[in-house]
């Protein structure tokens, strides 16, 4: 999934000599969680509207580059991993590097959650199924063998919950019902968390995905 035509210039980033007045009036004007600072290409880091509040209006962004988050993914980071970077940074806003490490743009959450929702674990027909398993004791090879040697068709799988040495994995399965799938589960010693058979679940995960959007807008 190519997301260059994701790359995000609206906003422009902040240069070090902008005065704080003025970096709180952008933030006044947008949703973002974020603006990038930027010095001849290069990315020094990110000020946060939670932080810019506390600032002295009356000085300027280089006197506080001790305070900016430093975060960004390169130009050929995977759409899943820049999701994870958005949720692992708790940003709205992801600065983008090049190769040279030169600053091209951002993502913005909404674009790339759009991504998720047209992907065939959203969109496809078929039942959703959560297994967990010690966290040594399973491997999506295995999975992936089991839902197939019972004419399943894995639309897609990922970690919901790792925790206390047990991982939970939640995957959405076309094709046939899960009845002889979660059986099969349980003779691998998997446990069932919940198998849905049709939509329900997957209907609450659209509801979610797009309260998200909405919050995002407000």
């Amino acid at each position: 999934m190519n997301l260059h035509s994701y790359i995000n210039n609206d906003i422009l980033p902040l240069l070090p000599n902008y005065p704080v007045k003025m970096v709180r009036g952008m933030f006044s004007d947008c949703t973002n969680t974020h603006i990038p600072v930027v010095e001849d290409n290069r990315l020094l880091g990110n000020i946060s509207e939670d932080d810019v509040q506390g600032f002295d209006p009356d000085k300027k962004v280089n006197d506080y580059l001790y305070a900016l988050d430093l975060f960004f993914v390169d130009k050929n980071t995977n759409w899943l991993d820049v999701l994870e970077a958005f949720a692992k940074y708790n940003a709205n806003v992801l600065p983008i590097l090049d190769e040279n490490k030169m600053y091209v743009g951002y993502y913005d959450l909404i674009d790339i959650m759009s991504l998720f929702k047209e992907t065939p674990f959203l969109n496809e027909p078929g039942g959703i199924l959560i297994v967990e398993r010690g966290h040594n004791d399973y491997s999506f090879s295995e999975i992936s063998q089991i839902v197939e040697s019972n004419d399943g068709k894995l639309l897609g799988a990922f970690i919901s919950e790792d925790q206390d040495d047990v991982t939970q994995i939640t995957m959405k399965i076309g094709g046939v019902g899960l009845n002889k799938i979660i059986q099969t589960f349980r003779r691998y010693s998997y446990n069932i968390i919940a198998g849905n058979e049709e939509d329900s679940y997957l209907e609450g995960l659209k509801e979610r995905s797009d309260y998200l959007d909405r919050f995002l807008k407000i």
